[in-house]
């Protein structure tokens, strides 16, 4: 299938209203189907026709979480987003906050590259924070011009105020937050523990990153 075919076959899955709407929730948030059928109003089993027919259309993937395996989260694909971006705008926050479990490599990169295209405050911390920061994640920092050296894991509960737009960048800490923040499904690298594992995660986050920064707007809310 050529690009124009691809492309052609995107359209169609999204000739339908409920579809599009899946596609434009996802622009900024991992979802699990059920999360996805509350927010929409959509039944169980017409959820389940609609994610199948975008899965097809090559718009979504279905990512088993780290944390509860009992779930499965709604991804949209690279293509997705190169061919929708997202349509949707978020109010500019006073603060943003990378949560993980650990505070050892993906919230400590997500943040540390938020300081390089924003000028919004960002703080990362985890829930079960780790001791020190993970080897692999300071290699991949410095392989793109970012210093971890002085970074340290920190507590949640230590540094958030309450006011932070929060994110969520593993599956552990969404589950376990209580005020369900912005949820992005990175898997972990340290399971890997192989310096493709965290240049993977680290291109994942920042891709996220840059969307999320391109649709804050306004005043800080």
């Amino acid at each position: 299938m050529d690009a124009l075919e691809t492309r052609a076959h995107a359209y169609a899955a999204l000739g339908d209203p409920s579809r599009l709407a899946i596609v434009d929730l996802l622009g900024h948030a991992d979802l699990a189907p059920g999360e996805l059928g509350v927010r929409l109003g959509i039944p169980t089993n017409l959820m389940a026709h609609h994610l199948q027919i975008l899965e097809h259309a090559g718009l979504i993937t279905r990512r088993r979480s780290e944390g509860d395996r009992r779930r499965t989260y709604v991804l949209r694909t690279p293509a997705c987003n190169q061919l929708f971006g997202t349509t949707s705008h978020l109010r500019r926050p006073r603060r943003i906050a990378f949560i993980c479990s650990q505070n050892s490599a993906r919230s400590q990169l997500a943040e540390h590259y938020w300081h390089t295209i924003s000028d919004i405050p960002a703080v990362s911390a985890g829930t079960h924070p780790a001791s020190r920061i993970h080897p692999h994640a300071a290699a991949v920092a410095r392989r793109h011009g970012l210093d971890l050296s002085h970074a340290a894991p920190k507590l949640a509960s230590d540094i958030l105020t309450g006011d932070e737009f929060l994110i969520a960048v593993c599956d552990r800490a969404y589950e376990e937050l209580d005020n369900r923040p912005l949820h992005w499904s990175i898997p972990d690298p340290a399971l890997a523990s192989s310096a493709t594992a965290f240049e993977t995660a680290y291109q994942d986050l920042t891709s996220r990153v840059d969307l999320l920064a391109a649709s804050l707007e306004g005043d800080p809310a």
